[in-house]
Protein backbone atom coordinates (compact mmCIF):
# COMPACT_ATOMS: atom_id res chain seq x y z
CA UNK A 1 0.00 0.00 0.00
CA UNK A 2 1.74 3.17 -1.38
CA UNK A 3 0.41 6.51 -1.91
CA UNK A 4 1.20 8.32 -5.12
CA UNK A 5 -0.13 11.00 -7.35
CA UNK A 6 -1.99 9.80 -10.65
CA UNK A 7 0.15 11.29 -13.67
CA UNK A 8 -1.44 12.09 -17.16
CA UNK A 9 -2.79 8.90 -17.42
CA UNK A 10 -4.99 8.63 -14.10
CA UNK A 11 -6.51 12.29 -15.39
CA UNK A 12 -7.33 10.66 -18.65
CA UNK A 13 -9.08 8.07 -16.67
CA UNK A 14 -11.19 9.78 -14.76
CA UNK A 15 -12.31 11.59 -17.58
CA UNK A 16 -13.05 8.19 -19.56
CA UNK A 17 -14.58 7.03 -16.22
CA UNK A 18 -17.14 10.27 -16.12
CA UNK A 19 -17.86 9.95 -19.47
CA UNK A 20 -18.93 6.00 -18.87
CA UNK A 21 -20.77 7.07 -15.81
CA UNK A 22 -23.82 8.88 -18.20
CA UNK A 23 -23.31 5.52 -20.49
CA UNK A 24 -24.18 2.66 -17.99
CA UNK A 25 -27.08 2.46 -15.54
CA UNK A 26 -26.58 0.70 -12.15
CA UNK A 27 -26.81 -2.71 -11.81
CA UNK A 28 -30.14 -4.03 -10.39
CA UNK A 29 -29.69 -4.34 -6.74
CA UNK A 30 -32.40 -5.53 -3.83
CA UNK A 31 -32.26 -4.47 -0.57
CA UNK A 32 -32.59 -7.09 2.44
CA UNK A 33 -35.30 -6.65 4.51
CA UNK A 34 -35.08 -5.53 8.56
CA UNK A 35 -35.44 -9.51 9.54
CA UNK A 36 -32.71 -10.71 7.13
CA UNK A 37 -30.30 -8.07 8.25
CA UNK A 38 -30.96 -9.43 11.87
CA UNK A 39 -30.68 -12.69 10.90
CA UNK A 40 -27.00 -12.46 9.15
CA UNK A 41 -24.71 -14.96 10.86
CA UNK A 42 -21.84 -13.18 13.53
CA UNK A 43 -18.34 -14.84 13.20
CA UNK A 44 -17.10 -13.82 16.79
CA UNK A 45 -15.20 -17.15 17.72
CA UNK A 46 -13.91 -17.79 14.14
CA UNK A 47 -12.45 -14.54 14.47
CA UNK A 48 -10.88 -15.03 17.88
CA UNK A 49 -7.40 -13.83 17.04
CA UNK A 50 -5.61 -16.87 19.32
CA UNK A 51 -8.45 -20.04 17.72
CA UNK A 52 -10.74 -18.73 15.67
CA UNK A 53 -10.91 -21.14 12.63
CA UNK A 54 -11.13 -17.93 10.18
CA UNK A 55 -8.65 -15.48 11.32
CA UNK A 56 -6.50 -16.78 13.67
CA UNK A 57 -4.40 -18.74 10.92
CA UNK A 58 -3.76 -15.87 8.69
CA UNK A 59 -2.33 -13.70 11.45
CA UNK A 60 1.43 -14.97 11.10
CA UNK A 61 3.94 -13.55 8.85
CA UNK A 62 3.36 -14.58 4.86
CA UNK A 63 5.88 -13.14 2.94
CA UNK A 64 5.89 -14.43 -0.75
CA UNK A 65 8.35 -18.31 -0.68
CA UNK A 66 8.13 -18.38 3.28
CA UNK A 67 7.04 -21.28 5.00
CA UNK A 68 4.31 -19.34 7.15
CA UNK A 69 2.92 -17.90 3.04
CA UNK A 70 2.19 -21.58 2.47
CA UNK A 71 0.59 -22.02 5.34
CA UNK A 72 -1.67 -19.37 4.94
CA UNK A 73 -2.16 -20.83 1.47
CA UNK A 74 -3.36 -24.04 2.37
CA UNK A 75 -5.52 -22.58 5.45
CA UNK A 76 -7.54 -20.68 2.39
CA UNK A 77 -7.90 -24.47 0.28
CA UNK A 78 -8.98 -26.01 3.11
CA UNK A 79 -11.43 -23.53 4.09
CA UNK A 80 -13.20 -23.90 0.66
CA UNK A 81 -12.69 -27.45 0.47
CA UNK A 82 -14.37 -28.64 3.77
CA UNK A 83 -16.61 -25.85 4.42
CA UNK A 84 -17.87 -24.36 0.77
CA UNK A 85 -17.15 -27.46 -1.79
CA UNK A 86 -19.12 -26.55 -4.00
CA UNK A 87 -17.16 -23.33 -4.94
CA UNK A 88 -14.63 -23.68 -7.76
CA UNK A 89 -10.66 -23.17 -6.67
CA UNK A 90 -8.33 -22.06 -9.11
CA UNK A 91 -3.81 -21.12 -7.97
CA UNK A 92 -2.93 -18.47 -10.76
CA UNK A 93 0.79 -18.91 -10.32
CA UNK A 94 3.66 -16.72 -11.56
CA UNK A 95 7.61 -15.82 -10.81
CA UNK A 96 9.59 -12.29 -10.60
CA UNK A 97 12.59 -11.41 -9.41
CA UNK A 98 12.64 -8.52 -6.95
CA UNK A 99 15.07 -6.32 -5.69
CA UNK A 100 16.36 -7.95 -2.40
CA UNK A 101 15.92 -12.01 -4.49
CA UNK A 102 19.46 -11.79 -6.25
CA UNK A 103 18.11 -12.29 -9.19
CA UNK A 104 16.33 -15.63 -7.97
CA UNK A 105 12.52 -16.05 -9.34
CA UNK A 106 9.96 -15.58 -6.19
CA UNK A 107 7.08 -17.60 -6.59
CA UNK A 108 3.30 -15.80 -6.08
CA UNK A 109 0.21 -17.65 -6.01
CA UNK A 110 -2.95 -16.48 -6.58
CA UNK A 111 -6.14 -17.89 -4.73
CA UNK A 112 -9.30 -17.88 -6.84
CA UNK A 113 -12.64 -19.06 -5.83
CA UNK A 114 -16.07 -18.96 -7.57
CA UNK A 115 -19.36 -19.89 -7.00
CA UNK A 116 -21.76 -19.72 -10.71
CA UNK A 117 -25.60 -21.23 -11.46
CA UNK A 118 -25.71 -24.65 -11.20
CA UNK A 119 -24.51 -25.76 -15.37
CA UNK A 120 -23.80 -21.94 -16.02
CA UNK A 121 -20.49 -22.04 -18.79
CA UNK A 122 -17.86 -19.55 -17.11
CA UNK A 123 -17.59 -17.33 -19.76
CA UNK A 124 -21.91 -16.50 -19.75
CA UNK A 125 -21.79 -15.58 -15.74
CA UNK A 126 -20.90 -11.96 -14.87
CA UNK A 127 -19.82 -11.97 -11.05
CA UNK A 128 -19.24 -10.11 -8.08
CA UNK A 129 -15.81 -10.24 -7.37
CA UNK A 130 -14.57 -9.67 -4.05
CA UNK A 131 -10.64 -9.00 -3.50
CA UNK A 132 -7.76 -8.92 -0.89
CA UNK A 133 -4.51 -9.57 -0.56
CA UNK A 134 -2.76 -12.04 1.73
CA UNK A 135 0.73 -11.51 1.46
CA UNK A 136 2.77 -9.63 4.47
CA UNK A 137 5.55 -6.90 3.93
CA UNK A 138 9.34 -8.79 4.42
CA UNK A 139 10.30 -5.59 6.82
CA UNK A 140 9.57 -4.41 9.64
CA UNK A 141 10.82 -8.19 10.89
CA UNK A 142 8.57 -10.17 11.91
CA UNK A 143 5.58 -8.39 10.56
CA UNK A 144 1.84 -9.36 10.63
CA UNK A 145 -0.10 -7.22 9.13
CA UNK A 146 -3.78 -7.64 10.45
CA UNK A 147 -5.63 -4.59 8.99
CA UNK A 148 -2.78 -5.03 6.07
CA UNK A 149 -4.68 -7.69 5.22
CA UNK A 150 -5.70 -10.99 7.29
CA UNK A 151 -8.97 -9.00 8.60
CA UNK A 152 -9.81 -7.91 5.08
CA UNK A 153 -9.39 -11.66 3.97
CA UNK A 154 -11.22 -13.01 6.86
CA UNK A 155 -14.19 -10.83 6.65
CA UNK A 156 -14.58 -12.19 2.83
CA UNK A 157 -14.64 -15.68 4.43
CA UNK A 158 -17.15 -15.44 6.37
CA UNK A 159 -19.48 -13.38 4.09
CA UNK A 160 -18.87 -16.30 1.39
CA UNK A 161 -19.59 -18.55 3.91
CA UNK A 162 -22.83 -16.42 5.67
CA UNK A 163 -24.35 -16.13 1.91
CA UNK A 164 -23.92 -20.02 0.21
CA UNK A 165 -26.80 -21.49 1.52
CA UNK A 166 -29.15 -18.88 0.10
CA UNK A 167 -27.65 -19.52 -2.97
CA UNK A 168 -28.17 -22.79 -2.92
CA UNK A 169 -31.71 -21.91 -1.59
CA UNK A 170 -32.52 -19.56 -4.70
CA UNK A 171 -30.91 -21.50 -7.12
CA UNK A 172 -32.66 -24.53 -6.44
CA UNK A 173 -35.81 -22.38 -6.19
CA UNK A 174 -35.63 -21.65 -9.47
CA UNK A 175 -35.27 -25.21 -10.34
CA UNK A 176 -38.50 -26.17 -8.89
CA UNK A 177 -40.37 -23.12 -10.40
CA UNK A 178 -39.24 -23.43 -14.17
CA UNK A 179 -36.72 -21.37 -14.40
CA UNK A 180 -32.80 -21.88 -15.84
CA UNK A 181 -30.52 -20.06 -13.19
CA UNK A 182 -28.32 -19.39 -15.92
CA UNK A 183 -31.35 -17.05 -16.77
CA UNK A 184 -29.96 -14.69 -13.94
CA UNK A 185 -26.10 -15.28 -15.26
CA UNK A 186 -25.10 -13.63 -12.12
CA UNK A 187 -21.67 -15.54 -9.49
CA UNK A 188 -19.96 -14.43 -6.91
CA UNK A 189 -15.66 -14.86 -6.89
CA UNK A 190 -13.51 -14.02 -4.42
CA UNK A 191 -9.43 -13.28 -5.30
CA UNK A 192 -6.88 -13.29 -2.33
CA UNK A 193 -4.10 -11.59 -4.29
CA UNK A 194 -0.47 -12.19 -3.50
CA UNK A 195 2.64 -9.77 -3.55
CA UNK A 196 0.71 -6.76 -3.36
CA UNK A 197 3.71 -5.57 -0.63
CA UNK A 198 7.08 -4.18 -1.81
CA UNK A 199 10.23 -5.64 -1.64
CA UNK A 200 12.28 -3.13 -0.92
CA UNK A 201 10.11 0.64 -1.65
CA UNK A 202 7.46 0.88 -3.36
CA UNK A 203 8.03 1.39 -7.33
CA UNK A 204 5.71 0.28 -10.17
CA UNK A 205 8.07 -2.80 -10.83
CA UNK A 206 8.06 -3.55 -6.79
CA UNK A 207 4.85 -4.38 -5.91
CA UNK A 208 1.36 -5.49 -6.76
CA UNK A 209 3.28 -8.57 -8.36
CA UNK A 210 0.23 -10.88 -8.42
CA UNK A 211 -2.41 -8.59 -9.26
CA UNK A 212 -0.02 -7.45 -12.62
CA UNK A 213 0.32 -11.04 -12.85
CA UNK A 214 -3.47 -11.94 -12.80
CA UNK A 215 -5.06 -8.98 -14.63
CA UNK A 216 -2.38 -9.96 -17.81
CA UNK A 217 -3.31 -13.25 -17.30
CA UNK A 218 -6.96 -12.95 -17.54
CA UNK A 219 -7.43 -10.02 -20.25
CA UNK A 220 -5.68 -12.67 -22.65
CA UNK A 221 -7.58 -15.59 -21.65
CA UNK A 222 -10.13 -15.91 -24.24
CA UNK A 223 -13.47 -17.93 -23.21
CA UNK A 224 -15.21 -19.91 -26.18
CA UNK A 225 -16.21 -18.47 -29.18
CA UNK A 226 -20.31 -16.82 -28.59
CA UNK A 227 -19.36 -16.69 -24.92
CA UNK A 228 -21.17 -13.94 -23.02
CA UNK A 229 -18.20 -12.71 -22.18
CA UNK A 230 -14.49 -12.07 -24.26
CA UNK A 231 -12.22 -13.34 -21.25
CA UNK A 232 -12.29 -13.35 -17.69
CA UNK A 233 -11.14 -10.16 -16.79
CA UNK A 234 -14.63 -8.73 -18.86
CA UNK A 235 -16.68 -11.18 -16.88
CA UNK A 236 -16.13 -9.12 -13.31
CA UNK A 237 -18.98 -6.62 -12.43
CA UNK A 238 -17.75 -5.23 -10.08
CA UNK A 239 -14.18 -5.64 -8.58
CA UNK A 240 -14.41 -4.96 -4.85
CA UNK A 241 -10.78 -4.60 -2.94
CA UNK A 242 -10.75 -4.43 1.13
CA UNK A 243 -7.52 -2.91 2.65
CA UNK A 244 -6.55 -1.80 5.71
CA UNK A 245 -9.57 -2.37 7.51
CA UNK A 246 -9.98 -3.57 11.21
CA UNK A 247 -9.32 -0.30 13.03
CA UNK A 248 -11.64 1.75 14.52
CA UNK A 249 -13.96 4.39 12.81
CA UNK A 250 -12.86 3.71 9.56
CA UNK A 251 -12.79 6.56 7.22
CA UNK A 252 -13.71 5.04 3.53
CA UNK A 253 -14.21 7.33 0.49
CA UNK A 254 -15.52 6.98 -2.39
CA UNK A 255 -13.23 6.96 -5.36
CA UNK A 256 -15.35 6.06 -8.69
CA UNK A 257 -18.39 7.48 -10.34
CA UNK A 258 -19.01 4.43 -11.88
CA UNK A 259 -19.11 2.35 -8.90
CA UNK A 260 -20.73 5.15 -6.55
CA UNK A 261 -23.89 3.36 -6.35
CA UNK A 262 -22.28 0.44 -5.24
CA UNK A 263 -20.70 2.41 -2.33
CA UNK A 264 -23.87 4.05 -1.31
CA UNK A 265 -25.70 0.84 -1.19
CA UNK A 266 -22.57 -0.34 1.41
CA UNK A 267 -23.42 2.79 3.09
CA UNK A 268 -26.75 1.78 3.37
CA UNK A 269 -26.06 -1.51 4.88
CA UNK A 270 -24.30 0.16 7.46
CA UNK A 271 -26.29 2.09 8.58
CA UNK A 272 -29.61 0.10 8.58
CA UNK A 273 -27.61 -2.25 10.32
CA UNK A 274 -26.39 -0.19 12.88
CA UNK A 275 -30.36 1.41 13.18
CA UNK A 276 -31.53 -2.14 13.83
CA UNK A 277 -28.93 -2.48 16.57
CA UNK A 278 -26.76 -5.43 14.97
CA UNK A 279 -23.46 -3.26 14.85
CA UNK A 280 -21.02 -3.95 17.74
CA UNK A 281 -18.86 -0.82 17.21
CA UNK A 282 -18.75 2.81 18.12
CA UNK A 283 -19.64 5.42 15.44
CA UNK A 284 -19.34 8.85 15.62
CA UNK A 285 -20.29 8.98 12.00
CA UNK A 286 -21.07 6.81 9.26
CA UNK A 287 -18.13 4.91 7.31
CA UNK A 288 -19.24 5.77 3.98
CA UNK A 289 -18.15 9.43 4.57
CA UNK A 290 -19.36 10.03 0.45
CA UNK A 291 -22.63 8.34 0.85
CA UNK A 292 -24.51 11.77 0.99
CA UNK A 293 -22.76 12.31 -2.90
CA UNK A 294 -23.73 13.01 -6.14
CA UNK A 295 -22.00 10.48 -8.07
CA UNK A 296 -20.65 13.67 -10.42
CA UNK A 297 -19.14 15.12 -7.60
CA UNK A 298 -16.82 11.83 -6.48
CA UNK A 299 -12.65 11.99 -7.44
CA UNK A 300 -10.09 10.68 -6.50
CA UNK A 301 -7.95 11.98 -3.97
CA UNK A 302 -4.09 11.50 -4.47
CA UNK A 303 -4.44 8.17 -6.40
CA UNK A 304 -3.69 5.54 -3.98
CA UNK A 305 -1.43 2.88 -5.24
CA UNK A 306 -3.49 -0.40 -4.49
CA UNK A 307 -3.85 -4.08 -6.43
CA UNK A 308 -7.06 -2.49 -7.71
CA UNK A 309 -4.80 -0.53 -10.39
CA UNK A 310 -4.27 -3.45 -13.04
CA UNK A 311 -7.53 -3.79 -13.48
CA UNK A 312 -9.04 -0.70 -13.74
CA UNK A 313 -6.60 0.03 -16.38
CA UNK A 314 -7.93 -2.68 -17.81
CA UNK A 315 -11.43 -1.05 -17.87
CA UNK A 316 -12.86 -3.13 -14.85
CA UNK A 317 -15.34 -1.21 -12.74
CA UNK A 318 -13.88 -1.00 -9.67
CA UNK A 319 -15.02 -0.31 -5.73
CA UNK A 320 -11.92 0.77 -3.38
CA UNK A 321 -12.48 0.08 0.09
CA UNK A 322 -10.04 1.59 1.95
CA UNK A 323 -9.72 2.99 5.50
CA UNK A 324 -7.90 6.04 4.30
CA UNK A 325 -8.36 9.84 5.53
CA UNK A 326 -7.16 13.36 4.12
CA UNK A 327 -6.30 14.66 7.23
CA UNK A 328 -5.27 11.80 9.39
CA UNK A 329 -3.90 9.19 6.17
CA UNK A 330 -3.56 5.55 6.95
CA UNK A 331 -4.61 4.19 10.08
CA UNK A 332 -1.49 4.60 12.72
CA UNK A 333 -0.60 1.34 12.70
CA UNK A 334 0.07 1.02 9.06
CA UNK A 335 3.12 -0.77 7.86
CA UNK A 336 4.43 -0.68 11.45
CA UNK A 337 5.18 -3.50 13.93
CA UNK A 338 2.08 -2.33 15.72
CA UNK A 339 0.07 -3.79 12.76
CA UNK A 340 -0.52 -7.20 14.35
CA UNK A 341 -3.38 -9.47 16.37
CA UNK A 342 -3.21 -6.94 19.27
CA UNK A 343 -4.07 -3.63 17.39
CA UNK A 344 -7.14 -4.89 15.49
CA UNK A 345 -10.56 -3.53 16.61
CA UNK A 346 -12.26 -6.83 16.86
CA UNK A 347 -15.98 -5.01 16.92
CA UNK A 348 -15.47 -3.11 13.77
CA UNK A 349 -14.03 -6.70 12.35
CA UNK A 350 -16.90 -8.22 12.92
CA UNK A 351 -19.01 -5.03 11.95
CA UNK A 352 -17.06 -5.74 8.52
CA UNK A 353 -18.23 -9.09 8.53
CA UNK A 354 -21.74 -8.05 8.47
CA UNK A 355 -21.80 -4.95 5.94
CA UNK A 356 -19.97 -7.10 3.28
CA UNK A 357 -22.35 -10.05 3.83
CA UNK A 358 -25.61 -7.88 3.83
CA UNK A 359 -23.42 -5.91 0.19
CA UNK A 360 -22.73 -9.63 -0.67
CA UNK A 361 -26.38 -10.82 -0.10
CA UNK A 362 -27.94 -7.81 -1.64
CA UNK A 363 -25.92 -7.99 -4.95
CA UNK A 364 -27.20 -11.63 -5.18
CA UNK A 365 -31.03 -10.86 -4.87
CA UNK A 366 -31.62 -13.28 -1.62
CA UNK A 367 -33.74 -11.80 -0.62
CA UNK A 368 -36.32 -14.73 0.61
CA UNK A 369 -33.90 -16.92 1.16
CA UNK A 370 -32.30 -16.76 4.43
CA UNK A 371 -33.33 -18.82 7.23
CA UNK A 372 -34.20 -15.64 10.09
CA UNK A 373 -32.78 -17.22 12.78
CA UNK A 374 -34.41 -17.61 16.25
CA UNK A 375 -32.08 -15.34 17.89
CA UNK A 376 -33.54 -12.47 15.26
CA UNK A 377 -37.35 -13.62 16.25
CA UNK A 378 -36.22 -12.86 20.34
CA UNK A 379 -34.77 -10.09 19.38
CA UNK A 380 -38.00 -8.68 18.43
CA UNK A 381 -39.71 -10.20 21.92
CA UNK A 382 -38.40 -7.09 23.98
CA UNK A 383 -35.55 -4.94 24.73
CA UNK A 384 -34.84 -6.95 27.94
CA UNK A 385 -34.60 -10.07 25.28
CA UNK A 386 -32.41 -8.27 22.96
CA UNK A 387 -30.18 -7.14 25.89
CA UNK A 388 -29.25 -10.49 26.83
CA UNK A 389 -28.35 -11.58 23.64
CA UNK A 390 -26.63 -8.97 23.04
CA UNK A 391 -24.20 -9.90 26.20
CA UNK A 392 -24.14 -13.87 24.84
CA UNK A 393 -22.73 -12.60 22.19
CA UNK A 394 -19.60 -9.95 23.46
CA UNK A 395 -16.02 -10.61 22.64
Amino acid sequence: MSPAYHGLWGHLLIVWISVLAFLFPAEAYEPLSDETLKSLPRASEDYDIHSGAILAPILQTRVPGTPGHEVVLEHFANFFQTTLPKWQIELQNSTSTTPVSKGKEVPFVNFIATRDPPGAPAGDVGRLTLVAHYDSKLEPEGFIGAIDSAAPCAVIMHAMRSIDAALDKKWAAMEAQGIDPLDERHGIQIIFLDGEEAFDHWTATDSLYGARALASNWSAEMYPAMSTFKTPLSSIELFVLLDLLGSKSPYIQSYYPTTHWAYQSLGTAEKRLRSLGQLKSSAKRDWFIDAHKDSHDVAPLGGIQDDHLPFLARGVEVLHLIDFSPFKGFPPVWHTPDDDAGHLDMPTVEDWGLVITAFAAEWMELEGYFDVSEQASRRNESPEAEAILDKKTEL
